[in-house]
């Protein structure tokens, strides 16, 4: 009984490329790595659906980006807010200032 072959991510993505590119054609990759033109069409349509996914990420990425740049811009603005209110309750109270004045 024969066991699978398994083919490292690398491997298929670099076979792809090659066939994407031109360098090199379908039935030269089929001889080369002894696999059917079949697997290798699988294995096209597999890259060009994940190539997709990384360009949806990015739309994800940038929404998520500009919320944690908001939620940056929040907590400076209450910092400073923060600042400000111990400084203000200090000048109430009498007590000195933190320079010793």
């Amino acid at each position: 009984m024969k066991t699978r072959r398994k083919f490292t991510p690398d491997l298929k993505s670099e076979v792809v490329l090659q066939l994407l590119s031109g360098e090199r054609s379908m039935a030269e990759l089929c001889r080369t790595h002894q696999v059917t033109s079949q697997m290798i069409g699988n294995w096209k349509q597999q890259f060009l659906v994940a190539a997709r996914r990384a360009f949806e990420r990015d739309a994800d990425g940038s929404a998520e980006q500009e919320r944690i740049a908001e939620l940056e811009r929040m907590v400076g603005k209450l910092t400073m807010q923060l600042e400000i209110a111990k400084k203000v309750s200090t000048w109430r109270d009498g007590t000195p200032t933190g320079n010793g004045r």
